[in-house]
């Protein structure tokens, strides 16, 4: 995974995240190798809808659960909707049992 450039490391674990499951900046930073980046990762996930192929960015959240990058979709709500899709449950921007639907690609891909 080193061969490739941050974005693109990036976007091959986001593709990953199972539906009705969500993870954080932090760990996909960790788990690509820049435990320092996560501010980088939401960088990734705003450029993700300029991609060509689908990238999952709706199920990228803070450490806590809040729906930091709903503002970068087409419309403000367009992120929980997807989330609510999917069957997880948003209350106030934050992911609810978030405990439950945490997905840690450490864990999860190693």
């Amino acid at each position: 995974m080193k061969d490739k450039c941050f974005f693109d490391r990036v976007y091959e674990v986001v593709r990953l995240i199972p539906r009705g499951r969500v993870t954080t900046y932090g760990a996909i930073a960790r788990y690509v190798g820049a435990p320092q980046s996560s501010r980088m990762v939401g960088w990734a996930m705003n450029a993700s809808h300029s991609q060509t192929d689908f990238i999952p960015a709706h199920r990228v959240v803070n450490r806590i659960g809040v729906l930091t990058g709903k503002n970068h979709f087409r419309h403000e709500n367009l992120m929980q909707e997807l989330l609510e899709s999917e069957g997880i449950r948003i209350e106030n921007d934050q992911v609810q049992a978030f405990d439950k639907v945490f997905w840690d690609p450490y864990k999860e891909l190693i």
